[in-house]
This record gives C-alpha cells, structure tokens and sequence, in this order.
C-alpha cells in the first residue's frame, strides 16, 4: 500500500481557524465585531452588565445551537426548545458549542448527584450483577421505580378467533413504599392548623384560605362525618381519623356533588406538592411553620427498600455506596476485580474519578441535587465532558471559579487547558486574575455596564490587557492591602456543638459588631456552619446563592416593591386607582397584555416577537399615559436609569421618600445603571445576585449573612461591595460573609478558617483570628494563598 507524499503546501481547509462575529446587537451590544481564535481559550471580561454573556451565550452559543437543531427534522424539532436567530449580521466559522452555565440544577427531590451524572445508573447494574443475593434487575435498586403487581385477562388472536388468557406482572422496583424514594416524610404541627377548643362552626382553622365561611369548612361541618358544634378535642377516635386523615369520600352537600377528604392528605395536596420556592410568601411562612420534614424511619432516609438494602457486595449495599464520599467510593471500585463487569468497572471508574480530579470527590452521590451550590453545580456538568472523545468542538464556560478556593482554581485551570489542548475552543466568561491570566487570548468589553457598554474595549493577549487603559487592564493586578486596625466586637454569637454535614460538633464564637470573613476550600463545611447551625433566635438575615424567579413580566421596580410607592404617587396625584399604573393589572395594554410585544409561536420554528402597534411598546393603555407625575408618564418612569430615578424622587414635585429609600439600595450596590423597567430575563447572574442583596437590605435583623457576593463581580467592583459592606457594620449591623475572594478576607475584622481539606476531612475550625495573624501564622492553605496576594 502507496502512501500519499507530503507537501508543505496548506490546505484550504486549514484557513478557517477564526469564528467571526460582524454586528452583534444582542441586549445591549452596540454593533460588535470580534475575531475569535479557534482552538484556543479566550476570556471574555469587563464589568457584570457589560454584555460578555449577550456576545457569549446570546449572540454565538444561541447560533451554533440553533443551526443544529435545524438540521433535525420538522417532528423532531418540534419536541425541543426553538431558538431566534440572534440579531448580529454576520456569524461565520462556528463549530458545535457545548454550553456548561452556572444554572443550579433542579430542586426536584427525587434528583441527586448520581442521578444527574449517570453514576447511580452504572451502580445499578453493577449490583444487579454482583450483588449477593441476586434480587433481580438494575430497576430493583432504583428509588424512582416502585414495585407493582397485577394481573388479569388479555385476549390473544390464533387462527381468526379470540381466545382469552390470565396473565400476571411484576415489576419489582427499589422505592421506599413510605416515603416514596424521597428519603423524608412530613409530620404536621397539629396545633399550627387548627384550634381544637373550638368547633367547626366557630372556625377553629389557622390555616390560609379556611375561612369560616368557605366551602373547605362547609364540606368539613355538612358532610355528616362531625358533629359541627361539637370542640374538636371533644371527638372521639374515629371522629378524628375522620377528620384528619379520611380517604376521599364522594358526599352530597346543598344538592351538590363534592368530594369530603381528610385535613392531612387535603393539605399534602394543596400546599405541598408546589415547590417551596413557588408559594406565595403567605403561604410559604405557614408550611415553614405548621410542617416538618423528618428523615423517613422505614428507610432512615436512604429512599430504597429493605430488599434492595439487602444485596451486598464484598459487605456493602448500594445505599451505602451512595452515602460515601465519592473519593472513598472511587477507592472501593477500584479494589473489585471481576472479569465478567470489566468494562463497566472501568466506566465507572473513570466517572468517579472525574469527581475527584474536578475537586468535587467530597460530595456523596446521595446528594440531592437542588443543594448544589452554582459552582459545584457547574463542575457537575463539566464531568460528563472531561472524558469526551469530541474534538473541534466549542466549550463555553460562565465563570468556572464561582466557589471556589484559591487552591483549587489551579485545578479548574489545568482542566480547561486540557480542553484546549485536545483540539478544542474554549471561551470563558470571567472575573477572577489567576484565569484570565492563562488565556491565549482576551477579549474586554465595556467600558461601563447597560447602556454604557455593549463596546469593545480591548482584544489581544493578557499582557496587552494589561499595558491597556482599559478598566480591566488597570485592576487586573489589584492587590488588597490588609487594614491597619480592626474594628473591636460588641458581642459573640455562640454555636456549639455544630454537627450539620460534614462538621465535626464545632464549637465557635462568631463576633457580632464586626465584618467577619468565613473561608476554606470547597466543601470544607462554611455554609453548613453559616446557613444550618445559627441559633434560631439571632435575627439573621439570610442572602443565600438561591436565584430570584421572574418572568419577563418582572423587572427590578416589581422585585424590589419600588412600584408601590411610584403607582400610590401616581394615583394620588391624578385621583385614579393605583392599578391602573400596572402593566400586570387594569393599566395593561389589551392587545399586547401588558408585554410590551406581540410573540407568535411559530410551533417548531422560531417564535416571532413584534412591538405592539397599540402602545407601541409602552406597556399601558393610551389612556394611562395621559396621566403625569413630576412631568413624567409611568411609562416614561419605568424607562428611566436608577441614577435618573434617583434625581427623579428625590427632590422637587415628584419627591417620594419610599421609592427614593429603594432607589438608594439599588445604587448601594451597584446597580445604578440598570432601568426600572428593565426584564429580569435579561440580567445578567451578578446583577440578579446584588438586586436580591439590594431588596434584603431593607430587611429588619441584626445580622446579615452574604453567601458569595463577589459572584458576578469585576475587579473594579469589589472596591464598591467592600464599602457597602463597611456601611453596614458602621451602621450597627454584623455582617458574616462566606467569601473566597482575597480582597473580601484582607478587609475583614475577623476570619474563620474551615478545613483542612473538603467533605470528611473537612470540617474543623483550623484558624480564628485577624488577617494579619492569618497571615503571619501561613498555618492554612487559605493563610499561604491570602499572604501572596495581599500587597506588600
């Protein structure tokens, strides 16, 4: 066989080696054109708003999506998401893109860390056929498979006739009967729902939307089961299994039909089967207050059954295997060596050990899902790649770093040159130094956020980055300098015995009166300490990772309660109702709804969006926009920047004491440049992050808890949260911050160290003190990275 000579001659397919955008408009791009290197990482950078993920996500992950969906057929097509083209006008030289955001997963209770990553489903067939006794297949170890029996007549067609046979199933599943492969059961606070020296006719209920007179409590009193006037701690026995617990029992009350049920499974049905984070906060506060959740007793809170708890292999059930700590489990698959599952050994293998080399080895695959921090759950995506036998293809990261230590971004960073080095693009969307400083190549955009960006500021290498004059350029070697003396604690929050998770009974005195810093690496047990061991009683005022909801009918004045204030002036001022200037309420547009858009669902092509003709965007009646305040119309008040709006209430005829209060917060932290009116849909993760911060700040407590506020922030900006922050304390407040970010831990007043390493070797207090003792002492992981950052 002849082989082909070589020549040096390149190939015209080689050429394209650039994605190419002309003209991108996304959001708030301004008509931006970059060149992007294939094969290479780039960083994209710039203040959160500036439209890195508008050009990223929006403009070229959106496009190479689209046109790949497009080349599945109508009937497919019409089965997933449909994209709009972006607006940009030329995109060329995309490759397949492979999008792993920061998205939390989902909270649905039944989805855990093996479920989401395949490596519950390799588990499963590995005790299907090693597990002693054999108990049947893979289904019978799963807790969303529940074990079901029946049987019955089918008719069988032989020779033209119907000859009718019995036939029975089984299908043995691994679901907890009682708990239902949840792994808790609810236990309800009987007093929290009713008032039992009362009777139903005097409405003993406690309960939202009981009322007195409401059809619940006439099914309860005419239904012929209680005596109505009779107290509810007068019942008998049966009378109360009657009334709490009775199965749904068709009754007949006024002539009409209707279905009595007892006031436990009612309950269950109504309130709980939302997610938590869906209720209403009225409703919210009364399952908060009237329900508990307890780890179920049958299955102690493993979700399987007692027989797929009976199968072992070498003395270990599958429900054992799922609550090791995933490098301790990789250990354990490694010492099994049997022939007959040795490929599947070796998958699994390899999927646990992508766990651990991602630094994420100190979760247990019985991890529910929706407790995942944004950045583990970001890591999580990323395991399914690591090992991907795809090259050329784009992977696009936003913020890989998000919860990280310093110690182990080195690590994110080893793994994302792997990427690049197998033949892949890899762009980035990020604020910390130590990445950008790896990229190939850099792309700034600015010089603001909002309106005041959407530009580019900068392209080309990191060191031309920094020789720039670009914001970026001039923070990108920004080093805090530790403060020259601390503030003094007016008191101590006390927490003992701390043993949520992976804490080893903690003892700790938290310092109130002063900014207190909690640090370790990833997993090393701080929010356990923070979020699930304060006293119940110590006012804390909790700013979570959790994301805001809303649709884009949300916008920052209905998050943060800014239009109550603005509609009461409004309708005061022109002798109207107040929901008239509600674009959700009597003051919508009828042809748009209130939307500002007409969209027509294309089914499986993509959706068209128009401005209405009626309001031509405005949102409100014709009519609605002839009344004024301060000169202005609601529309225009909704159009307005927070600065704008600030100036607006603040003085002269319009002056609004309550609204120009909320429009502070927001400029407080740092979102002076975002409209009122502008959709949730389109902010970006950190602006979402510091409005959450902005509405909790109005909050009474004493304490404020802050769970990562650097997310989503530019250099240039921690300067602006470190302010706000020293506010707070200087106003009276204790701040505790769960932070990575050295310039946070350099300016506070105290630092609690968490480590030393993550998951069961975490746990432990391993430095109390200030900076500066942290820094001397160089004891922790945490001490030696901090020391080397802080300016000399």
């Amino acid at each position: 066989m002849s082989m082909a000579p070589r020549t040096d001659t390149p190939h015209i397919a080689d050429s394209h080696d650039l994605i190419c955008v002309h003209g991108a408009r996304e959001n708030n791009l301004k008509d931006v054109s970059v060149e992007i290197p294939k094969r290479r990482l780039t960083v994209f950078t710039g203040v959160s708003g500036s439209g890195k993920s508008s050009l990223v996500f929006s403009t070229i992950a959106a496009e190479s999506q689209r046109m790949i969906n497009e080349t599945y057929s109508a009937f497919v097509q019409g089965f997933m998401p449909t994209l709009a083209r972006p607006e940009v006008d030329v995109l060329d030289g995309l490759t397949t893109a492979i999008i792993v955001d920061q998205e939390r997963m989902g909270a649905n209770p039944r989805s855990t860390v093996g479920t989401a990553t395949d490596a519950n489903a390799m588990l499963r067939i590995l005790f299907s056929r090693l597990g002693q006794p054999h108990i049947g297949p893979p289904k019978a170890f799963s807790f969303n498979v529940a074990s079901v029996k029946g049987s019955g007549a089918i008719t069988v067609e032989r020779a033209g006739k119907g000859k009718a046979e019995k036939k029975t199933f089984t299908v043995l599943g691994g679901m907890c009967p009682r708990c239902e492969g949840t792994g808790r059961v609810t236990d309800f606070d009987l007093t929290q729902l009713y008032d039992d020296s009362k009777s139903l006719n005097e409405g003993p209920f406690t309960i939202p939307g009981y009322n007195a007179d409401g059809w619940y409590v006439r099914i309860f009193a005419e239904a012929g089961f209680l005596d109505p006037d009779k107290p509810i701690r007068k019942y008998t026995k049966q009378e109360l299994d009657d009334f709490l617990y009775r199965e749904p029992t068709k009754v007949k009350i006024d002539r009409t039909n209707l279905t009595y049920e007892g006031l436990i499974p009612r309950i269950q049905k109504s309130f709980l089967a939302k997610d938590r984070e869906a209720m209403q906060p009225h409703i919210r506060a009364f399952v908060d207050r009237a329900v508990t959740f307890i780890t179920c007793p049958d299955c102690e809170g493993t979700r399987l059954n007692e027989t797929a708890r009976s199968s072992r292999i070498a003395g270990i059930n599958i429900a054992d295997a799922c609550a090791m700590q995933i490098n301790d489990l990789a250990e354990w698959v490694r010492g099994l060596d049997e022939p007959s599952v040795a490929p599947l050994l070796g998958s699994l293998r390899h999927s646990l050990d992508s766990f651990v080399e991602i630094g994420l080895g100190y979760l247990s695959l019985d991890r529910p899902a929706g407790s995942l921090s944004g950045g583990e759950a970001q890591r999580v995506k990323m395991i399914r790649h690591l090992g991907s036998a795809l090259t050329d293809v784009t992977y696009v990261f936003d913020e890989p770093t998000i919860g990280l230590h310093p110690h182990d971004i080195q690590r994110m960073n080893d793994l994302l040159l792997r990427l690049r080095n197998k033949g892949n693009t890899v762009l980035v969307v990020e604020h910390k130094p130590e990445m950008i400083a790896i990229a190939d190549h850099v792309v700034d955009l600015g010089p603001g956020a909002g309106a005041a960006g959407g530009t580019v500021c900068f392209e080309g290498t990191v060191e031309g980055l920094r020789a720039s004059d670009t914001l970026t350029g001039r923070h990108l070697d920004d080093r805090a300098a530790v403060k020259d003396a601390v503030r003094k604690p007016t008191g101590t929050l006390e927490i003992r015995g701390a043993n949520k998770h992976n804490l080893q009974d903690v003892d700790v005195d938290i310092p109130l009166g002063v900014l207190t810093v909690i640090t370790g690496v990833a997993g090393s047990g701080k929010s356990s300490l923070v979020h699930g061991s304060m006293p119940a009683d110590a006012g804390v005022v909790s700013i979570d990772q959790s994301a805001i909801k809303g649709s884009r009918r949300s916008n920052p004045a209905t998050y943060t309660g800014l239009l109550d204030p603005i509609r009461k002036a409004f309708a005061k001022a022109n002798g109207v109702k107040p929901a008239l200037f509600s674009a959700n309420s009597e003051g919508a547009c009828p042809n748009c709804n209130g939307n500002g858009i007409i969209y027509t669902d294309l089914a499986m092509m993509a959706g068209a969006s128009t401005t209405c003709e009626e309001c031509e965007g405005k949102r409100f009646l014709a009519s609605v926009l002839e009344y004024t305040f301060g000169g202005r119309d609601i529309s225009e008040v909704l159009a307005m920047s927070v600065t704008e709006a600030q100036e607006f209430f603040g003085s002269g005829e319009a002056r609004t004491p309550a609204a120009r209060t909320i429009l502070d917060r927001l400029a407080d932290v740092g979102l002076g440049y975002v409209s009122l009116g502008q959709p949730l849909t389109t902010l970006s993760g950190g602006e979402r992050q510091r409005l959450k911060l902005a509405t909790h700040l109005g909050e009474k407590g004493g304490v404020y808890v802050l769970d990562e506020p650097t997310t989503g922030l530019h250099l240039a900006d921690v300067e602006q949260l470190l302010a706000l922050l020293d506010r707070l304390v200087d106003s009276g407040k204790s701040v505790i911050v769960i932070e990575h970010h050295q310039a946070v831990m350099a300016h506070a007043d105290w630092i609690i160290d968490l480590g030393p390493g993550a998951g069961h070797d975490g746990g432990q207090i391993i430095f109390q003190g200030t900076p500066a003792d942290l820094i001397t002492a160089r004891s922790t992981l945490t001490g030696q990275h901090l020391a080397a950052y802080v300016a000399p």
